[in-house]
């Protein structure tokens, strides 16, 4: 919520969050469905994501206090690799409008600008591919 708050207004991150109204057994459901990993540094959780066996990602998360030291490049390189191994044909997620830069920077490219609405609030976010061709 920290890194995201120069792009979006306290009430989209809250409504985003949900902090009070988060289903933990549908999300630990999520996860499982698809393959989860988490970046360690040292013994503390830096990080983590997810890929499913089309390549989808559904979540990418840093620490903020991990932010910057290449964590979550570790995370969709390996990612990458994961979706190759399981014959994806690209890589997709939605992604913020913090995160798109970074995503741009890895090969991603932006296919539709959306407008999900979450929890009465209209947020913005991109639906981002790249290709696995090679």
């Amino acid at each position: 919520m920290v890194t995201a708050s120069a792009d979006y207004a306290p009430e989209q991150i809250m409504a985003w969050a949900r902090p009070d109204k988060r289903d933990l057994r549908g999300w630990d459901r999520s996860m499982l469905a698809r393959e989860s990993y988490v970046a360690l540094l040292g013994e503390q959780a830096a990080g983590f994501s997810d890929v499913s066996a089309e390549g989808y990602i559904d979540m990418l998360f840093v620490s903020p206090r991990f932010a910057r030291r290449g964590v979550a490049r570790q995370l969709l390189t390996f990612l990458e690799l994961r979706a190759r191994g399981m014959s994806a044909s690209q890589l997709s997620s939605n992604v913020s409008i913090t995160a798109r830069p970074f995503f741009e920077t890895l090969g991603f490219h932006v296919v539709a600008e959306q407008h999900p609405v979450t929890g009465g609030v209209v947020m913005t976010n991109f639906h981002m591919i790249k290709e696995l061709n090679s």
